[in-house]
């Protein structure tokens, strides 16, 4: 038996509410974990004592049912939906109204505003906001995937069209330049998204997905994994260190997501995501049921 069409916007809705919640107050178990590696790990003095500020920010934010952050950033939403679901005309629909009353009653930051006037919306929506992907596919559930990106770490990202005859060496030299250019500012230890081919947009695209990949998931492309792990290696090189001031890590997790390019281009582009890495992601099946599936708590 499946849902009725009316009976999934609703749903949808409630779920979205739910993982915005999640998404802004508790970070996930690979982001949190990879964090107190980073802090045992950590030799720097200064580098050691921020890593135990943040932990001790995730705890009190935690603690008290409160965002992690003041900056509550732009909310996007990462959807794979399964072919024979219906009523898919009032998904977004149902996504903006969580946003709305999940600014009002969380509450959120708002930060949408019109690009010309200035005006803030007041409740985190407007033109193209939230930001909504769509993924389909031949079954029988919808993913849902809230992604909260705030202002500190989308200024840091970056994408260039390079010469193919760059090649990979030449793609190693553009992260490594845009990591040390960006410095503090994304609020390191980060998450690197990187997003290869396609085009300008299509990689930009991809550096953002590549976000939402748990940390500890290996690429099963071993190129990919091994160019992952050269870059995740060299950025920590830097010594750029928690916040900015100095240390061991700089990233938590370089991960990379590629398309095939045209033969006169080579598109890269880096997308920045602070320690505060806040995505959440559900499952709801074809029955109504609903899977939780990165914060344990249902």
């Amino acid at each position: 038996m499946g849902m009725e069409i009316m009976d999934i916007p609703l749903l949808v809705e409630e779920v979205a509410l739910k993982l915005i919640k999640l998404a802004a107050v508790m970070l996930p178990k690979d982001v949190k974990e990879a964090l107190q590696e980073a802090y045992r790990k950590e030799s720097h003095p200064i580098g050691k004592l921020h890593l135990e500020n943040i932990l001790e920010n995730i705890r009190m934010a935690e603690e008290m049912n409160i965002p992690l952050c003041q900056d509550t950033g732009v909310i996007s939403f990462y959807l794979k939906v399964g072919s024979i679901f219906s009523g898919l005309s009032m998904i977004e629909r149902a996504l903006c109204k969580a946003v709305r009353e999940a600014t009002l009653n969380i509450p959120l930051r708002s930060n949408a505003i019109d690009f010309f006037t200035n005006e803030n919306s007041g409740d985190n929506t407007g033109r193209y906001l939230p930001y909504v992907n769509w993924e389909f596919f031949n079954g029988d559930y919808i993913d849902i995937t809230v992604l909260l990106k705030g202002g500190g770490s989308e200024n840091a990202c970056t994408v260039k069209m390079l010469d193919p005859s760059d090649g990979l060496n030449g793609l190693k030299r553009f992260v490594l330049e845009s990591v040390i250019r960006a410095g503090g500012k994304p609020c390191p230890p980060t998450i690197i998204g990187i997003g290869l081919g396609g085009g300008a947009d299509i990689s930009m695209t991809l550096a953002k997905k590549a976000l939402l990949k748990p940390i500890t998931e290996v690429n099963p492309d071993k190129r990919v994994a091994e160019l992952e792990k050269e870059l995740y290696t060299a950025v920590n090189m830097t010594g750029i260190g928690p916040m900015g001031l100095g240390g061991d890590t700089t990233t938590l997790a370089v991960k990379i997501e590629y398309a095939h390019r045209h033969p006169a281009s080579y598109p890269v582009a880096i997308a920045f995501q602070c320690w505060a890495a806040r995505k959440a992601s559900a499952r709801i099946h074809l029955n109504g049921e609903v899977e939780y599936l990165t914060h344990n708590l249902f």
